[in-house]
């Protein structure tokens, strides 16, 4: 495949989440693909595992979406930096409970790391902050030096 080919599925992960496109996202990925999301530490496999985590960031933040800002490929992977934004107005589930929806917005910087098995996603690795994230929804204190 094409570094242009590889950068338009990887984007299609963003842009099906964007949209809540959850037929487009299932249709990138290959059926034992893992998704390791390492602000919340939690790992899925398989695309209804994949589909049903994001669809709980979703419920969180009803009108959240990410812009993508850069795109590498090198090989068979893909990196992405992208800016999360959107409002906490839903239960949001983390590995620490639940917390109930804040109505306060929130803006966090990620990169995922996706790697590719043929013209499918076979892994994609999710960097985020999440202490920032979770500060800014109001969830916990700001450190202090």
């Amino acid at each position: 495949m094409s570094d242009q080919d590889l950068t338009r599925i990887a984007r299609d992960i963003v842009n099906s989440y964007n949209t809540a496109d959850w037929k487009l996202l299932k249709s990138i990925l290959t059926p034992d693909a893992l998704y390791n999301e390492l602000g919340t530490q939690r790992q899925v496999k398989g695309p209804d595992q994949i589909v049903k985590t994001l669809q709980g960031w979703k419920q969180a933040m009803s009108d959240s979406d990410g812009k993508v800002t850069n795109v590498f490929v090198s090989g068979s992977n893909a990196t992405l930096e992208i800016t999360w934004q959107g409002t906490h107005d839903g239960p949001f589930t983390g590995p620490g409970g639940t917390l109930p929806a804040s109505g306060r917005r929130q803006t966090t910087s990620a990169a995922m790391v996706v790697k590719f098995q043929g013209d499918k996603v076979k892994e994609i690795h999710h960097y985020f902050d999440m202490m920032s994230f979770l500060q800014q929804i109001g969830a916990m204190s700001a450190a202090r030096a």
